[in-house]
């Protein structure tokens, strides 16, 4: 038997995903439909659990074909569009947008608005291309907005024209910081160039907590989704202070051979990983 599970206390929802939950668990008591935009969290086993109490997950384009209902938007946030679209077809919002990105999403719109009226300006933002939140983002500037993924995608910019940098709120703040010396160093003395911190401090703070967690323990099991960017942004932090760290999705997929010789375990999880299934995990290993 082990001598030790341990659940990382950091790990678990942040704040915008536990928010829109509970929005959707109240929506659902009242016991009429509930449509949500997009995977509420990018977490499927979460996502059943809440499809078992009424919940509809919908694409935009069956979105497009609603009139008369309710539907939740989830924290990642949603692009302009989307609610003009409820507007017209008489679609009730319930709007759970993460505080962090409708913030951010106010502050690229401002942007985008000054620059209709004044000198052309490069509004460029740090995150995934196709992920919900960047959508979001990029919708705030009629589509106008570059996104770079890394680093490496930096030299495409024109550093003759002004650049205006902000980042998707789950992004390294390390990587973020690499880019921002990139483009001090490249642009013209011409342009100006202005960079927007607006990393989630709820999320780039668990970076430094996982890398101690995972640095404590024999063995770590990283509990997440496969969609979860979130979670691989933490799980590669796991790895690279203790290679014996495995990412799964469930109970289901603990290899028991593994624990065998660990003395000490971690379970530990991204922002959208539910305390409850952590806890299923450590049942599963210690066959509480």
């Amino acid at each position: 038997m082990n001598n030790n599970v341990e659940i990382d206390e950091g790990s678990g929802f942040c704040f915008g995903v536990t928010t829109a939950i509970k929005k959707a668990e109240e929506e659902l008591a009242k016991g009429e439909t509930l449509y949500c935009l997009g995977d509420i969290v990018h977490n499927g086993q979460e996502c059943e659990r809440l499809r078992k109490m009424g919940l509809v997950t919908i694409t935009h384009k069956e979105f497009a074909g609603l009139r008369n209902v309710k539907v939740l938007l989830r924290a990642h946030g949603e692009p302009p569009q989307t609610y003009e679209m409820a507007r017209r077809n008489h679609i009730e919002i319930i709007d759970a947008t993460c505080p962090v990105v409708l913030r951010l999403q106010k502050r690229i719109k401002q942007e985008y608005d000054n620059t209709l009226s004044g000198k052309e300006k490069q509004i460029v933002i740090f995150g995934k291309n196709g992920h919900a939140e960047v959508l979001g983002l990029v919708g705030q500037t009629e589509g106008k907005a570059i996104v770079i993924e890394s680093i490496g995608e930096v030299s495409k910019l024109d550093f003759s024209k002004d650049i205006r940098l902000y980042s998707q709120t789950t992004k390294s703040l390390d990587e973020f910081r690499e880019i921002v010396a990139y483009i001090k160093e490249h642009i013209s003395p011409e342009a100006t160039f202005e960079y927007f911190d607006t990393i989630c401090r709820q999320v780039a703070n668990r970076m430094p907590n996982i890398r101690q967690f995972a640095a404590g323990h024999d063995l770590i099991f990283f509990v997440c989704g496969h969609k979860s960017s979130n979670g691989k942004i933490l799980y590669h932090e796991c790895r690279k202070v203790n290679p014996n760290s495995y990412q799964i999705d469930g109970p289901g997929e603990i290899d028991k051979k593994l624990t065998e010789n660990a003395r000490s375990i971690g379970i530990c999880g991204a922002t959208s990983t539910p305390k409850w299934l952590m806890e299923a995990c450590k049942k599963e290993i210690t066959g509480e």
